[in-house]
């Protein structure tokens, strides 16, 4: 093997999640290039992976994708998405070894298909992928290296939204891009905003756009200048330098989740619908806070009912979990 592709996962946090099981390949492999193919969005999670030599971004088409692989020469494909169209991609680029799990009928687009194992942490799931083909497990943290540069940047963008340099900062990421249910209310982040702003720790709202609404709303009930704003104001590597800068995130379960983790920095989580057991953030600096209710974790995207698991989750435990991480 010379030259490895590895298909990335298409959300943020499968990506993160993923990192541990990359890291298990480079170890034995340390020779071979090894390059991540990834969505634009994605791409530049890997340009602060040591492990990695390059990324590549691929079109969302798939004749115009698997024109782009073949003519990269690679001769080995790893597919960490599950998806039929992955292995359609790397087999219509004609590269010769392809590895994944079987699933969604694919196995014979494979040239080496894994079972598939059940009840396992999503960073676990990828390294027993990597491990069923033969490469040995390290820790199962991820980890992405921050640049001086990028932490200089996040520094400047928080001066400019209003950061003296000196407060302690905290993150808050009340967006979730899986869907509505997945959001704690915007009246508790601006809640757990106030009382952390009562112990001199100011906040940032971090996010893509496309939390605007959401960011607005929280903004809208803590009715203080002091918490800043960078939602839709930063790309990718720029956002790890806000997380990096910060001493702990509070977020829903999202890829800001996992990103924060992964810079090294402590994170609070507010898990409702969604099953902590397989997506929580990894280390022991971080906390998870829920609400037992009978329907949790339903995986869905809107909630049916009342939201009680986020609704019954109330500012005054979540700020005591983020004092715990500060």
């Amino acid at each position: 093997m010379k030259r490895l592709v590895v298909l990335a996962p298409n959300w943020l946090g499968d990506a993160v999640m993923a990192l541990p099981a990359i890291a298990d390949v480079r170890r034995a492999l340390p020779h071979a290039e090894m390059t991540v193919a990834a969505r634009p969005s994605i791409a530049p999670l890997f340009t602060m992976v040591s492990e990695v030599d390059r990324s590549l971004v691929i079109d969302t088409h798939l004749r115009e994708t698997a024109s782009e692989l073949a003519n990269q020469g690679f001769d080995t494909a790893l597919l960490l998405p599950n998806s039929m169209r992955a292995a359609l991609v790397v087999a219509l680029a004609g590269i010769s070894e392809r590895w994944g799990y079987r699933a969604n009928l694919r196995g014979t687009l494979l040239t080496r298909a894994i079972d598939r194992p059940s009840g396992l942490h999503q960073a676990e799931y990828y390294q027993q992928l990597v491990h069923a083909l033969g490469f040995p497990n390290g820790p199962m943290e991820p980890r992405i290296t921050v640049s001086p540069s990028l932490r200089a940047t996040a520094a400047a963008l928080l001066r400019d939204a209003g950061w003296d340099g000196r407060a302690p900062l905290v993150a808050l990421a009340p967006g979730a891009a899986y869907g509505a249910a997945k959001r704690w209310p915007p009246e508790r982040f601006a809640a757990l905003a106030a009382s952390l702003a009562a112990d001199g720790v100011q906040s940032v709202m971090t996010g893509a756009a496309a939390d605007r609404p959401t960011a607005d709303e929280v903004s809208c009930a803590f009715q203080s200048p002091s918490l800043l704003t960078l939602v839709g104001r930063t790309d990718l590597p720029t956002l790890a330098g806000v997380l990096a800068t910060c001493r702990a995130l509070v977020t829903n379960d999202s890829g800001a989740m996992h990103l924060a983790a992964a810079a090294g920095t402590s994170v609070t989580a507010v898990f409702g619908p969604t099953d902590e057991r397989a997506t929580r953030p990894l280390g022991d600096a971080h906390q998870v806070v829920t609400f037992p209710v009978w329907c949790r974790p339903c995986m869905l995207r809107e909630c049916p009912l009342d939201h009680r698991c986020m609704r019954g989750v109330d500012a005054a435990a979540v700020a005591a979990a983020a004092r715990r991480t500060l």
